[in-house]
């Protein structure tokens, strides 16, 4: 039986910030929603700090066992905005200023005091690099080979993501229920275990929660095919339901 074919990507979330704790990333929840329209799932994440050696590390690791491989952060205007030279570095290429990114910085600064040094470096990237359309600020991503290099701002990665959609090759999109039942995790383990391992190509995930002095879990079943998904909720309903626990569907 032939195995469908499973495309994956991966993410690198650059920032001294993020691994303080003073900035809380929120482009992992988007990255893999979006991805899973396109039909591609997001296997990992490495959250790396601002040194160029940590991003060369990530990035050349990541590539190389994914079909894409996403950045956030890095890509300012300031100093230690050095995504663009690490990633030139891990790739072996130098750095060169893309013209359609200068023309597209001196439109959108026109009327914001104009193209300044650190402005002008928004328009730097790895030689041989595209450009990803920036419909928010301006200043635009970078795709070069499988990476697509994406601000750290989640509203403007939104928008290079808006701008991706539909390019990208991937499988079928991946489609999700969720049930929901009042009912500890570790109690029914041994029940989601051989639910899941019953219908292959599904995954379960298990999310336990503490609400009105209460034990509960919501359980969300994944995978290309709807049919399966509707198959395994039904089996995994069934079985919460014969071992006295109702559930909810949608969640709780």
């Amino acid at each position: 039986m032939q195995t469908e074919r499973i495309w994956t990507a991966a993410l690198v979330v650059i920032g001294d910030e993020i691994l303080s704790g003073r900035t809380q990333d929120k482009n992992v929840a988007q990255l893999a929603q979006w991805l899973n329209v396109q039909g591609i799932r997001l296997a990992e994440v490495r959250v790396v700090a601002d040194r160029e050696e940590a991003i060369v590390e990530a990035v050349n690791t990541l590539r190389a066992r994914n079909d894409y491989l996403f950045t956030t952060g890095g890509i300012g205007p300031t100093h230690d905005d050095i995504t663009v030279d690490a990633i030139a570095a891990a790739l072996g290429v130098g750095v060169t200023h893309h013209p359609a990114a200068v023309a597209v910085l001196e439109r959108y600064y026109a009327t914001r005091g104009g193209v300044t040094d650190a402005r002008r470096r928004m328009a730097r990237v790895p030689e041989g690099a595209d450009l990803i359309e920036n419909r928010v600020s301006g200043a635009p991503g970078i795709r070069i080979g499988n990476i697509f290099i994406m601000a750290g701002v989640p509203h403007i990665t939104a928008g290079m993501l808006d701008a991706l959609t539909g390019t990208l090759e991937g499988g079928r999109p991946v489609v999700s229920r969720t049930i929901g039942c009042w009912v500890a995790e570790s109690e029914i383990a041994d029940l989601l275990r051989t639910t899941e391992k019953a219908h292959e190509g599904v995954a379960i995930g298990s999310y336990p929660f503490f609400r009105e002095g209460r034990t509960g879990a919501n359980f969300v079943v994944r995978s290309p095919d709807q049919a399966q998904v509707d198959a395994c909720i039904a089996d995994l309903t069934a079985g919460l339901e014969a071992a006295g626990h109702r559930t909810t569907d949608g969640g709780i």
